[in-house]
């Protein structure tokens, strides 16, 4: 009986036992199941799992009283059509059916639209395919909203071949670019019109060449006067521009070169000068802009009114920026308007507001009597308004802060982004238009961080687009100016949900100064579970130069939140050069020295961060793409005791093989100082890697090519590295 006891003592203790454990990895897969959902891996990222929603654009029309979007048709399965909404009620009405789209039983994709002056038609762009950087070549569609007739333009044509179509003022007539020349194309007949012949490929009308599109913005190149009497167009010659080759070595067995006109630095630019059609006899009168064509650049071009065209040119060195006011009718020139830099002037003012694919023109106010423009003659960046007759500038924003970036004049104020207070913000502010100083933030306090805005013609609404560090990015239609919310547009709920199941890291900001006196500033991503008393290993992330800023108040992407997991210190830090908002000396102090004063200030800031207790100074690494990707092999190169591992792409190695505008802007002309050019180039110093690199280059890229990179890898072999 005793030893019958013992058993079964001994049965019930294993089942406790076998109970236990099996409870313990329960908990202990249950735990690591949730750890797992908790963090991110490269596959998560990509997989489609984590989405952000976005709005619309939209078309503003009745000045803003009201917009269109392209919507999803309820009737028609995957269709697209047109909505109208009204600004002030969002009354919702259908402006183009779906039905209305249908060819050969097939629903047509509307990729973006605009509207006839009046009202009544409709032009619709799909079937699009890309040129460069955007789909600007594709198909065109008139709907009729009276006869609710679809009718293409430009049928003869081979599919995807127009340009930038667009209404005449008279609304009967649709004018395009097709293969570099232009046409008048009238709705009813179909009756094509040809109005250039030279346009060949190496002669461009109406259109630009790579550069100008890279480094100008500029796509669309003409545009007609408000009565329809004349047709202004950019005429460029390309036939001397130097052709650069890339390789397709993967589409068949034998490679095929791929030609892209690019002129090179010190290489001469595509001679360029406006011509006026006249649309009643189509004669073109040539505007004589003093200065060679090919020493000057072109990079503005409106109509103020049917006899009045105002132009802008800049000079080679892109530090003299003059404005003409033409007259076809009798062709009379005048200078309007002179801006000089001892540096360089920036046309589009690059900055996280500022959108950089605009179409350069100058916002004209006072009932088309004067304009505004960006000037950085002083300390700060100023908002000027100049008369359209006398020339005479007048200071819009007497403040001692830059202004960001400009949106629409009302009749009596104008609406222009800033933050005085920090850098690594953007608010919205008003002033008058009178210069009398009478400022006026509009954001409220609650939308702490980066902001943005899309202003109706009127002023009276605006499209709200928040986003910080600690907030993810939403959107808002809003009135203007006491920025009350109309209409949620875009809240990210479900995107907030899916990040608020991961394991997140804190953000902070701060200010860094170098032994030089330089003031940084510096947005640090902490890890996971950060322990202030460990070592973490460091990644800084940089640009540094006059395009970029990255020690902004915005939210992380997710790669940066699975570094984070993983243990990293994430740090981004912003040089002297690049287009924060600190004056305009910060700024221009990059001139000539691209490679070498923004190359300093990034490793003397990043000697300071070194110092933080939880910093480990043996384990930094750096990457950067493009501009980032430059700055990361000077680094690499120059200070190897900083950083010892750096993941460079898409990186200029020698500033000579790079286009002609970008770089001769922020260095001159190599003719005049070359070895500022050599000095600044990483491939100069590639004897100095000691540390791990990684090069990343794409083969077909036609920005900075990848002969840049073979030209390093060159040298690191050369170097024994």
């Amino acid at each position: 009986i005793n030893d019958f006891n013992k058993i079964l003592n001994m049965i019930q203790s294993t089942k406790t036992k076998l109970s236990l454990l099996l409870l313990f990895q329960f908990f202990f897969l249950v735990a690591q199941e949730t750890e797992q959902t908790n963090l991110l891996n490269i596959d998560r990222i990509y997989s489609g799992e984590f989405s952000q929603d976005y709005e619309r654009n939209i078309q503003w029309i009745e000045n803003g009283e009201a917009y269109v979007i392209i919507e999803k048709s309820n009737k028609l399965d995957g269709a697209d059509e047109l909505i109208r909404y009204e600004s002030k009620s969002q009354e919702k009405s259908i402006y183009v059916p779906a039905e209305g789209l249908r060819i050969d039983s097939e629903s047509l994709s509307i990729e973006s639209f605009s509207l006839s002056p009046d009202g009544s038609k409709v032009l619709i762009f799909t079937n699009s395919s890309r040129v460069w950087r955007s789909n600007t070549k594709g198909d065109y569609w008139v709907y009729d909203l009276e006869s609710k007739e679809l009718n293409q333009i430009g049928e003869s044509f081979k599919p995807s071949s127009l340009m930038f179509a667009k209404f005449s003022s008279d609304n009967q007539a649709v004018f395009y670019v097709h293969d570099f020349n232009i046409y008048q194309e009238t709705i009813s007949n179909h009756e094509i019109v040809q109005l250039t012949f030279d346009g060949t490929g190496d002669i461009i009308n109406g259109t630009f060449d790579w550069v100008y599109e890279e480094e100008f913005g500029k796509r669309d190149g003409f545009s007609v006067s408000p009565a329809d009497t004349n047709l202004a167009f950019w005429h460029l010659d390309a036939s001397d521009t130097g052709v650069f080759y890339m390789i397709n070595n993967t589409d068949s067995i034998y490679s095929e070169p791929i030609p892209v006109q690019y002129p090179k630095v010190g290489e001469a630019p595509s001679a360029a000068k406006i011509g006026v059609i006249d649309l009643n006899s189509k004669q073109i009168k040539w505007v004589l802009l003093p200065g060679g064509e090919r020493e000057n650049y072109i990079p503005g071009m409106q109509w103020v009114s049917d006899d009045l065209l105002m132009i802008q040119q800049m000079n080679r060195h892109q530090n003299t920026l003059t404005v003409w006011n033409y007259s076809p009718s009798n062709g009379k020139l005048k200078k309007i308007y002179t801006e000089k830099e001892d540096t360089y002037i920036e046309l589009n003012h690059p900055d996280l507001s500022a959108d950089s694919w605009g179409s350069n023109d100058l916002t004209l106010v006072d009932a088309g009597k004067a304009f505004l423009r960006l000037n950085e003659n002083d300390a700060w960046r100023h908002i000027y308004k100049v008369d359209l007759e006398s020339g005479v500038k007048t200071l819009i924003t007497p403040f001692d802060y830059d202004i960001a970036s400009m949106r629409v004049p009302t009749k009596k104020n104008v609406y222009y982004m800033a933050s005085p207070e920090n850098g690594t913000q953007r608010y919205l502010y008003q002033t008058d238009l009178r210069g009398k100083g009478n400022q006026k933030k509009l954001t409220p306090e609650s939308f702490e961080g980066v902001n943005n805005y899309t202003v109706a013609p009127n002023g009276a609404f605006a499209i709200h687009i928040h986003q910080s560090a600690k907030e993810v990015r939403t959107v808002r239609f809003i009135s203007l100016p006491d920025h009350k919310v109309i209409k949620t547009i875009v809240d990210n709920q479900d995107y907030k949900k899916q990040l608020a199941g991961l394991s997140l890291p804190e953000v902070i900001f701060k200010t860094v100064s170098t032994e030089d006196g330089i003031d940084i500033d510096a947005k640090i991503i902490l890890p996971v579970n950060f322990d202030k008393n460990k070592k973490y290993p460091v990644l800084f992330y940089v640009y540094g130069e006059p395009w970029g800023q990255v020690a902004s108040d915005t939210y992380n992407g997710l790669w940066y939140i699975m570094m984070a997991q993983k243990g990293y210190v994430i740090v981004a830090l912003d040089n002297r050069g690049t287009p924060c908002l600190k004056g305009s000396q910060w700024r221009k102090s990059i001139y000539r020295q691209v490679g070498r004063i923004n190359v300093k200030d990034q490793a003397m800031a990043a000697k300071e961060i070194l110092k933080l207790d939880y910093i480990d100074p043996d384990r930094t690494a750096v990457w950067g793409w493009s501009g980032g990707g430059t700055m990361t092999l000077n680094l690499m190169f120059k200070y190897p005791e900083i950083y010892k591992t750096g993941v460079a792409v898409a990186a200029v190695s020698n500033q000579l093989v790079y286009d002609n505008i970008y770089q001769e802007r922020y260095m001159g002309l190599p003719q005049e100082n070359m070895q500022d050019f050599i000095d600044g180039s990483p491939v100069t110093y590639a004897k100095g890697l000691e540390g791990n690199l990684l090069l990343i280059h794409g083969t077909a890229d036609d920005n900075v090519h990848y002969q840049s990179a073979e030209i390093l890898i060159n040298e690191l072999i050369k170097e024994n590295k």
